[in-house]
């Protein structure tokens, strides 16, 4: 395991993030609509390359998430999008779960799918240069019934099950329990719904022997449902994320990463911020309680800039990925901001 450790660890190293490009046909597809450009196999390469061929993202980027199809597809330099991230020195990494479908014992909550085959297909990501893997569950909060004890219990055992496979096919294993932004819920709900969580995939990872000290976490920061009318400040978002963390995460593991979860760009930015300058707190004052490194795994956060610069159209692409490095380098620096 130890060259997965280091594969690990290197995705915290000097002050640098992922990106996650690992949107579907479907998402992609959404995604590009709000800014009016229509979709086909050859806007969805042109929108992955739009931020996978920024010269100068290897200075904030350590990971790109990509993808299954995107492994094959090449960039407008006319090579793979693996090589061009890895000449650059950013690790190519793969998302390997086949999305959700409704949870036959509770048909409001989401199951994610993607076992069956995954230790062939993890063999051939390999092939074709992926280091490291994700998987996302997700859930949504709905008062105090959702999400469901069979819901959570189901979804992290798989979890822990796709970990098994990527470690013994030697990749690195990000582990995505995402708990919903939107929603009426306030932050005490998140919070207790991202702790319920966090324990319970940790206990399905005891179970299936998983070793910690190559896992990645990537998790939601704790935060006011979007329509529950609280805007959150960056701080009570900190005090809140870092409690629960520090609460269920054991310090083994390689690091954590936060994803942006509908926030604006400028909050994902603030909040991180917030949460790194509180963790350098708490390892100054009570002697490095927060044990793991920390980092961002953004998507729309980092993208949503540039492609309103986009719009599809080729002659704004330069334009366009020097908003993309302009948030980068907002987002990086929120990483050691000083108090």
């Amino acid at each position: 395991m130890t060259d997965l450790v280091a594969i690990a660890r290197s995705l915290f190293a000097g002050g640098k993030g992922l990106l996650a490009a690992d949107e579907s046909v479907h998402t992609a597809t959404t995604r590009l609509a709000r800014y009016g450009i229509s979709a086909s196999a050859e806007t969805r390469r042109q929108f992955r390359d739009l931020f996978i061929g920024a010269e100068g993202s290897e200075r904030y980027l350590s990971g790109v998430i990509l993808f299954s199809d995107s492994l094959l597809e090449k960039g407008n330099d006319k090579n793979l999008f693996t090589k061009s991230l890895s000449a650059r020195g950013i690790l190519p990494g793969v998302k390997v779960d086949q999305g959700t479908d409704p949870y036959p014992e509770s048909p409001h909550e989401r199951i994610t799918n993607g076992l069956i085959g995954l230790s062939d297909r993890l063999e051939e990501y390999k092939k074709q240069g992926a280091v490291f893997t994700k998987w996302r569950a997700v859930f949504r909060i709905d008062g105090d019934t959702l999400p469901s004890a069979q819901s959570l219990h189901e979804n992290m055992k798989r979890l822990a099950s796709y970990a098994k496979e990527a470690q013994t096919a030697g990749l690195v294993p990000i582990l995505e329990p995402e708990v919903l932004h939107e929603g009426k819920h306030g932050r005490t709900r998140a919070r207790s719904v991202i702790g319920d969580a966090l324990k319970t995939l940790f206990s399905m990872l005891h179970e299936h022997a998983i070793d910690r000290a190559s896992i990645v976490l990537k998790t939601s920061m704790v935060l006011s449902g979007s329509e529950s009318g609280k805007q959150d400040t960056p701080e009570e978002v900190a005090h809140d994320t870092l409690a629960v963390l520090m609460e269920n995460v054991p310090p083994q593991i390689a690091g954590i990463v936060f994803l942006s979860g509908g926030q604006t760009p400028d909050q994902a930015t603030d909040n991180l911020s917030a949460i790194c300058r509180l963790s350098r707190t708490i390892e100054r004052d009570r002697s490095a309680v927060a044990p793991w490194p920390l980092t961002f795994s953004y998507a729309r956060a980092l993208q949503e800039e540039a492609l309103a610069v986009w719009m599809g159209k080729e002659e704004n692409v330069l334009s366009a990925r020097a908003a993309f490095l302009s948030r980068l380098a907002k987002v990086s620096s929120a990483l050691h901001e000083s108090n």
